[in-house]
C-alpha cells in the first residue's frame, strides 16, 4: 500500500518547509506589516496566497507529473516559451535577484548594526567578497556540509524567531498605525504582489523534484499518491509559513510608531531585535541569518550553474558559469537591499503570472489532456497583460493605453488585469481544439 506514517508526513512537510523558508523571506513580512498598518491582516491574507498557497500548489502539480515538469512545460508551451520562462525563472532565481538578496540581506541584518554610517560602503564590499567567496568554494566543492548545516540552521533560527515573536507579542513596540501607500485602497491586493518577492513560486518549479523523489524513495510510485502526500505535508509547511509570517507582519505593524518606516525589512528585523535584545541578541540573529543565506547562495548558484550548463550543452563549463554567477551576484549585491528588491519587481509582476496560470492549469492536465491549445491561449492572452504590468512596475506608462484597460478590463488598476484575460485565453484555446484532432493513440496526460 501506497501509504505514509503520520511521521514520515511530518518529515516531507518540514522537508517542505526548510525548502521554502529562506533566510532572505524573513524581510518581506515585517516590511509589509509596516506599511500595511491596520490593514495587515487583509494585506497578508493577499501575501500568504502568493507567498505559501501558490508554491503549495506548484510542489503538488509537480507531484503530479512524477516531477518532470519541465518536460510538461516543453509540451503543453511552445518550445521558445518553454526556453525563456526557464532562463528567465532560474536567472530570477539565482544571480540577478535571489543570490544577491542573500548577500544584501545578510548584510542588512548580521553586519550593518554594528558599523557606523562613514564604514557601511567598505564594509558592505568586503563583507560580500567573504561572503560570496565562501558561496563559491562550497559550490565548487559540494558535498553534505551544506544540507547538514541547514538543518541544523532552520531550527535555530525558528527558535530565536520564537523567542522574538514572544516578547513582541507580550510587550509591542508601539501602537498599530493607519495603513500606507497601496495598502490603504487595496491591500489584498498590493499583499499579493508582495509575495512574488518570495520568489518561492518560481523556486518551486526548480526544487519540486527533490520533493517527489524523496515521496519515491519511501516507496510511493502512484504520481496521484505522490501528489496527495506532497498536498497533506505541504498543509504542515502552509501552517508553520503563515505563523512565521503572521508573526513578522505583527511585528512590523506595531513598529512604526517606534522606529517610522524603515528602508527595508532587513534594516526593521535588526532594529526590533536590537532594542527587544540589545547587542547579544543582534548577533546571534546575525550568525544565525549569514550561515542560512549562505547555505541558501550555495544552492542556487550550483543549481543555476548546472541548468545552463545543460542548456548550452557543456560548451560553458559548469565551473566557469559558477564563476560568472558568483561575481555577478557579488557586484548586484553591493547596490543595496532596497535597490535589489526595487529592480526585482517589474520582472516578478511580469513572470509571476505566467507561472501562476501554467500552474493552475497543470492542476487539471489529466482533464485537458492534449488540447495544448488551451495552455497556449492562457499563456498568449497573460503575457500580453503581464508584460503590461511589468512595464507599468518600472515606471513606463502609456497613459492612453492604461486609461482604456482600466475602464475595461477587471483588476487592471491593481495590477492583476491578466485574470480575466487568461480565462479568456483557455477558453478560447478550448474552442479551437474542438476543430482539432486528438494525436494518434489517444495521448493523455500522462505521456512521459
Amino acid at each position: 500500500m501506497n501509504q505514509f506514517k503520520i511521521g514520515e508526513l511530518l518529515t516531507i512537510g518540514f522537508m517542505m518547509f526548510s525548502i521554502f523558508f529562506g533566510a532572505g523571506n524573513v524581510i518581506f513580512p515585517p516590511a509589509l506589516g509596516q506599511a500595511a498598518g491596520d490593514h495587515t491582516l487583509t494585506a497578508m491574507a493577499g501575501f500568504l496566497l502568493t507567498g505559501v498557497g501558490l508554491p503549495l500548489l506548484g510542489i503538488t502539480a509537480i507531484a503530479l507529473q512524477g516531477g518532470k515538469y519541465i518536460e510538461l512545460i516543453n509540451r503543453r508551451t511552445y518550445l521558445w516559451f518553454a526556453t525563456a520562462l526557464l532562463v528567465v525563472l532560474y536567472l530570477c532565481i539565482g544571480p540577478v535577484f535571489a543570490v544577491p538578496r542573500t548577500g544584501a540581506v545578510s548584510f542588512e541584518i548580521g553586519i550593518r548594526p554594528f558599523l557606523g554610517d562613514d564604514g557601511l560602503t567598505i564594509g558592505q564590499a568586503v563583507y560580500t567578497a567573504l561572503f560570496f567567496g565562501a558561496s563559491y568554494y562550497l559550490s565548487l566543492n559540494p558535498n553534505k556540509l551544506i544540507d547538514r548545516v541547514g538543518k541544523v540552521l532552520t531550527p535555530l533560527l525558528l527558535i530565536v524567531l520564537a523567542v522574538l515573536f514572544a516578547k513582541s507579542f507580550a510587550a509591542p513596540l508601539g501602537d498599530i498605525l493607519p495603513a500606507t501607500g497601496n495598502y490603504v485602497a487595496s491591500p489584498f491586493a498590493q499583499g499579493f504582489q508582495d509575495g512574488y518577492q518570495t520568489m518561492d513560486l518560481l523556486a518551486s518549479i526548480a526544487i519540486g523534484t527533490l520533493v517527489v523523489n524523496a515521496v519515491r524513495m519511501r516507496g510511493v510510485t502512484d504520481n496521484r499518491a505522490i501528489g496527495r502526500i506532497c498536498l497533506f505535508a505541504g498543509l504542515i509547511t502552509v501552517t508553520l509559513m503563515a505563523c512565521v509570517y503572521g508573526s513578522l507582519a505583527y511585528l512590523g505593524a506595531t513598529s512604526a510608531s517606534v522606529l517610522g518606516h524603515s528602508a527595508n525589512g532587513g534594516q526593521l528585523l535588526a532594529s526590533a531585535v536590537g532594542i527587544f535584545f540589545g547587542p547579544a541578541g543582534n548577533g546571534l540573529l546575525a550568525a544565525i541569518i549569514i550561515l542560512a543565506c549562505l547555505t541558501t547562495s550555495c544552492g542556487m548558484l550550483s543549481g543555476g550553474a548546472w541548468f545552463f550548463n545543460k542548456l548550452l550543452k557543456n560548451r560553458i563549463s559548469y565551473e566557469r558559469l559558477l564563476l560568472l554567477f558568483t561575481l555577478f551576484s557579488f557586484a548586484a549585491s553591493n547596490i543595496g537591499l532596497t535597490q535589489i528588491i526595487a529592480l526585482a519587481v517589474p520582472f516578478l509582476v511580469t513572470i509571476y503570472p505566467l507561472v501562476i496560470v501554467f500552474v493552475l492549469l497543470s492542476l487539471f492536465d489529466r482533464f485537458i489532456g492534449w488540447r495544448k491549445s488551451i495552455y497556449q491561449g492562457a499563456l498568449d492572452f497573460t503575457l500580453a497583460f503581464s508584460l503590461i504590468d511589468g512595464l507599468n512596475a518600472a515606471g513606463v506608462h502609456v497613459t492612453v493605453l492604461n486609461n482604456i484597460l482600466s475602464q475595461y478590463i477587471p483588476f487592471y488598476s491593481l495590477m492583476m488585469g491578466w485574470v480575466i484575460p487568461a480565462l479568456c485565453g483557455a477558453a478560447f484555446g478550448f474552442v479551437i481544439s474542438l476543430f482539432q484532432t486528438a494525436p494518434a493513440g489517444g495521448a493523455s496526460s500522462t505521456e512521459r
